[in-house]
């Protein structure tokens, strides 16, 4: 909207031919979302307070968390907002990506919705049936895929599995193979992200230090001199994200604010599982899966004690290997304190980003 606006205006003021320039417009869309966030963040917390909308706790978790109960939640309603305003804003809204994945994280952040609102409105424990999670979510990241699909034929390195820090290896996937695996990295990501969402501020910043990181990745496959450089797919209009990311960082950064220890409001499933699916459709149009799986390594971690958890536990008959899962809770009932937990699990992230921001240069 914005960027119209100053390509109209820059036909008689030159100056304005700056808000060209991708990188300036991820800056400055981290900034609008941001202080979106400060500014209606205090205005969220007193509805979902006056509405009720509090946080359950699970009576067999960490007994530290038991003060927690009533918090509000729904609070990633906040995240989504200024992602969407951010980016209607300073993107080009003639860019297909851009649609593509703003839909997706609306869509994913609808079923969440839908499932808090029946758990904490409803006090119905189950929220959304599992059946009818999968179902929907399955659908939009179906939708997505065949979308990016449709529109990669022309593209043939967009079918291909890239393995990072190998200059030439690469796998071909084919249409279907590539809508299969878009589909399960993006429900994938959502899901993991959604789990690692148990502690204040746990699983936020990672989401923002893997958002940046995509960024960048989405800045170096749209520009041709420094994919050719760096030896990345060259994907047409896949810079636009960077913007999105852009937002995506300032947003959660602005929730961040009010979500740290001691939060003051909730991510929720709103939050938590149109996040993930938002950071898995751009790995997803940046050809960047495996680059994620490291960067995203605590939600993978998380992920897998749970799964781990689950499948030991039903054939021991009852044994656990971790004292709790997901893996934070585990720590937790180890002795770590809830805000050891989340600042170690900070530094971990940032040093696989690091490592797969890394994969740029080292092919």
């Amino acid at each position: 909207m914005l960027l119209e606006l100053a390509q109209w205006l820059a036909k008689d003021v030159r100056t304005f031919n700056v808000f060209g320039y991708i990188t300036l417009r991820a800056v400055l869309a981290m900034m609008t979302a941001l202080m979106i966030s400060w500014i209606a963040g205090p205005m969220v917390i007193r509805k979902l307070t006056q509405y009720k909308i509090g946080q359950a706790v699970r009576d067999d978790g960490p007994k530290s968390h038991l003060t927690k109960r009533g918090t509000p939640t729904m609070g990633g309603a906040l995240v989504l907002i200024s992602v969407a305003v951010t980016t209607l804003l300073w993107a080009d809204l003639g860019n297909r990506y851009v649609w593509i994945t703003l839909g997706v994280t609306m869509g994913f952040g609808a079923v969440g919705w839908v499932d808090d609102w029946r758990k904490v409105v409803h006090r119905d424990p189950k929220g959304l049936s599992a059946k009818a999670k999968f179902f929907w979510t399955s659908l939009f990241a179906l939708a997505a895929s065949i979308m990016l699909a449709v529109g990669a034929a022309k593209l043939p390195a967009q079918f291909e599995l890239i393995v990072p820090f190998f200059k030439s290896v690469t796998y071909p996937l084919g249409a279907v193979g590539f809508v299969i695996l878009s589909y399960f990295v993006i429900t994938g990501t959502s899901h993991a992200v959604n789990l690692t969402d148990g502690l204040d501020g746990l699983a936020i910043m990672p989401a923002v230090m893997v958002s940046g990181a995509l960024g960048i990745f989405a800045y170096v496959a749209g520009h041709a001199v420094f994919s050719r450089y760096l030896g990345v797919p060259l994907i047409p209009g896949a810079g636009e994200l960077a913007i999105f990311c852009g937002a995506l960082c300032g947003a959660g950064l602005g929730f961040l604010w009010f979500n740290a220890y001691p939060a003051e409001v909730f991510m929720g499933d709103v939050g938590a599982l149109a996040i993930g699916a938002a950071l898995g459709t751009v790995a997803v149009i940046v050809r960047q899966e495996i680059v994620l799986f490291i960067m995203g390594g605590l939600f993978v971690a998380e992920t897998l004690s749970v799964m781990v958890q689950v499948l030991y536990f039903r054939w021991s008959g009852g044994k656990r290997i971790f004292r709790m899962a997901p893996l934070h809770h585990h720590y937790e009932l180890g002795g770590w304190k809830e805000t050891q937990v989340v600042v170690r699990f900070w530094i971990i992230t940032m040093m696989l980003v690091l490592f797969g921001l890394s994969t740029l240069k080292l092919r």
